[in-house]
């Protein structure tokens, strides 16, 4: 994972909920931390982190994902245990 991965795994974390994320920075955030992520229909994309699942809708016409997303996306990450600043395991 480089920086601009921990940045975005911070903004994921941050509160008040940021609403200026981009979905694709958090796709390759979550390709950095080995999630397997297919094609669902239409705009649904199914991702597997650590043996958890999710389906997440990719943002259209704007390209930043809704906070609504953005707090689902941090409630799977801790449940596949992934917590800013490399700290596995911990909630």
């Amino acid at each position: 994972m480089n920086k601009k991965h921990e940045r975005i795994l911070a903004s994921v974390f941050k509160n008040p909920v940021p609403s200026n994320v981009v979905w694709k920075d958090c796709e390759n955030l979550l390709v950095a931390l080995g999630a397997d992520i297919s094609e669902g229909n239409g705009s649904r994309v199914r991702i597997e982190l650590n043996g958890v699942r999710a389906v997440f809708h990719r943002p259209h016409p704007r390209k930043e994902i809704d906070k609504g997303a953005l707090v689902s996306l941090r409630k799977f990450l801790e449940n596949a245990n992934i917590t800013p600043k490399g700290e596995k395991g911990a909630k």
